[in-house]
């Protein structure tokens, strides 16, 4: 059955990777980023990219638009976007404090926010956490404010769960070790991860599809290794 799949954080990494995952099963696919030229470059009928900014009020209701005028209902929504910011915790200003947890904490808020409305029974969101927000998981320094980010959505997730819980939609979080992305790269340079995007964009994809029927308000530590 053809499902509607709202992804963010689409132009490279996991994201990228769930798009073209999830549109080769035949699926409906919005793929929402920054930068939506490197989806844009493949020639899908079934995947629609629009340049959007989690942190930008006005492109929320473009989503919404988009939703109410072509599709009507979102069978999935996949909260993968998220900046890493690696930086002592004596330098990690307020604004840097503001900047992360605008994408990773308020971002992933507002966009169920949103959707929450065109969403029915047997809808899923699945948020992409890490490692890194788990309560008793390894810590590293440098990553103040990414890491408590990532622990607030799994708490968010928590709660969502419990409040729509009547609705018959599911909401689960997915704590990630490290995967091989440019995102790590960037914060981490010549660290090598066990798990490459791909592959963990396949667990993802099969989660989002499947792991409703068995998980809901759960958190799931995708990991093999530490970190």
């Amino acid at each position: 059955m053809t499902k509607n799949i709202i992804i963010t954080g689409t132009s490279r990494g996991i994201g990228f990777e769930l798009v073209h995952l999830f549109a080769n099963m035949g699926h409906n696919v919005l793929a929402l980023s920054r930068n939506a030229q490197p989806v844009n470059n493949l020639n899908f009928d079934n995947i629609t990219s629009l340049a959007f900014d989690l942190c930008n009020e006005e492109g929320y209701k473009k989503v919404e638009t988009f939703v109410k005028e072509e599709w009507e209902q979102v069978d999935i929504l996949v909260n993968n976007a998220g900046t890493l910011l690696n930086k002592p915790f004596s330098d990690t200003t307020m604004q840097d404090f503001e900047n992360v947890y605008r994408t990773n904490v308020f971002g992933v808020a507002e966009m169920t926010r949103i959707l929450l409305p065109f969403m029915k029974d047997g809808s899923h969101v699945v948020t992409v956490s890490s490692m890194g927000g788990v309560q008793g998981s390894m810590k590293f320094p440098g990553l103040s404010s990414y890491s408590s980010s990532k622990g607030a959505v799994i708490t968010l997730t928590e709660l969502l769960a419990e409040e729509y819980k009547e609705s018959g939609i599911a909401f689960n979080v997915l704590a990630l070790g490290a995967v091989q992305t440019e995102m790590l790269g960037e914060a981490f340079p010549g660290y090598e991860a066990p798990t490459t995007a791909l592959e963990m964009a396949r667990y993802i994809a099969d989660f989002s599809l499947s792991g409703n029927k068995y998980y809901n308000g759960k958190l799931l530590q995708v990991s093999s290794s530490t970190p």
